[in-house]
């Protein structure tokens, strides 16, 4: 049922958003929307051009779930068409191409993961290869010949390239104009993307115009900053919390977060109310609330949305165990040694640290030690060439920094 409101379907609607296009259309649709008493159709598109999402991807899945629960038609496309192209946004270079059988490999976990955010029972999952594959070569030069090579070019990745002589390929060109294509396929009234997804979601508003429909709204989301607090999210940078993480894991990361980013996170990828997020951020300001307080809630309903409540709560008193008790964490991951492998009868700390995964290179685990991030059953390692007796440190826990512990178990 549709949220009769119009001010609380306006105000869950543009908690977080960067940019919407047009806000007076917006109130307007959603008016009559109430007033016809019809759900408006909502459009996300995600391309599966990889097998694992982070919390930075859920951004726009967290804002579709928003509309789900004002009563608004969810349909998330797979672009399982799109991404034999790949989306040019932001690349420098053509992407490499996937074969259709690892997109579907990719487009299985990407829904298992996403539908941690979403009503499964209340989205539509289409793939946009069911209207792009048959589409005859005189229908795609109808949809070209609407568009011009400078408009292309207004795009500011291809502007780049192309002032710097780098190549972009006719493909290239197209992708845009398939995304928007989705769009008329589906009668998109809405259509959500992330900031740098601006020029195709004007794509889709423009060829829906060409084809006598109601053009879609677009409404852009702000990119998500990483656990750094400077850079976007990304798991090339290593700032990431990625959405099949452990519920310990998740937490502890989220509780990482600098103070001054903790809003964001709050109006990003969580459902509470603007007012109550505006409330909790006064209540910092002036004292009465302790921010720790605020991003212990974070971190719940961050968990809780991607697991369930007795997981927030597990992962909450974990948290208090490791960090305010200074115990060890009741369940601690094992990470075997084959003595086999090793006929010296010792490792060093260095290669346990890297084979282990955790630490990703040998200096990155050199770093670590010399700057005393190194613990062994709770003694501090210091010695950067320090070489371990196996049948030692058998059943012993090897403790990264203050969140990071594996059971080392020699066989």
């Amino acid at each position: 049922m549709i949220e009769r409101d119009l001010e609380k379907q306006l105000d869950f609607i543009l908690k977080g958003v960067e940019d919407v296009l047009l806000p007076d259309e917006l109130k307007t649709l959603l008016s009559n929307s109430i007033k016809n008493d019809k759900p408006l159709n909502i459009k996300l598109g995600l391309d599966p051009t990889a097998p694992d999402i982070h919390l930075g991807h859920t951004v726009v899945l967290t804002k579709l779930r928003q509309f789900q629960d004002l009563g608004h038609k969810a349909i998330l496309i797979i672009g399982d068409y799109t991404a034999r192209i790949g989306d040019p946004t932001g690349r420098s270079v053509l992407r490499p191409s996937l074969s259709p059988e690892k997109i579907d490999e990719n487009a299985k976990t990407y829904m298992s993961q996403a539908f941690k955010i979403l009503d499964e029972s209340k989205t539509e999952v289409v793939k946009n290869s069911t209207w792009l594959e048959p589409l005859k070569f005189s229908e795609v030069l109808n949809i070209t010949s609407r568009f011009t090579i400078a408009r292309m070019l207004e795009r500011v990745d291809f502007k780049k390239r192309f002032s710097n002589n780098l190549p972009i390929t006719i493909m290239e060109f197209l992708y845009p104009l398939m995304q928007a294509f989705d769009s008329i396929s589906i009668k998109a009234d809405i259509e959500l993307g992330g900031t740098d997804q601006r020029f195709n979601l004007l794509m889709g508003r423009e060829l829906q115009k060409e084809y006598g429909q109601k053009p879609q709204i677009a409404i852009t989301m702000p990119i998500l900053v990483g656990l750094d607090g400077v850079q976007k999210m990304s798991k090339s940078l290593g700032n990431y919390i990625g959405v099949n993480e452990n519920p310990n894991e998740i937490y502890g990361k989220v509780m990482s977060i600098s103070d001054n980013i903790m809003i964001d996170y709050f109006n990003l990828l969580t459902r509470l109310p603007k007012n109550e997020i505006y409330e909790m951020q006064n209540d910092m300001k002036n004292g009465s609330l302790n921010p720790s307080v605020a991003k212990r809630k974070l971190a719940s309903i961050i968990v809780e949305n991607l697991y369930d409540k007795n997981a927030a709560e597990d992962a909450g008193n974990n948290f208090n165990r490791i960090f305010k008790d200074k115990a060890m964490p009741e369940e601690i991951n094992e990470y075997i040694i084959n003595k086999k492998n090793y006929p010296s009868g010792k490792i060093k700390a260095t290669t346990l640290l890297t084979e282990s995964n955790l630490c990703s290179s040998n200096s990155d685990a050199k770093r670590l030690i010399d700057q005393g991030g190194l613990k062994i059953d709770n003694n501090k390692v210091s010695d950067i060439n320090l070489e371990l007796n196996l049948e030692e440190i058998n059943s012993k826990i090897i403790q990264k920094g203050r969140r990071f512990f594996l059971k080392l178990v020699v066989k």
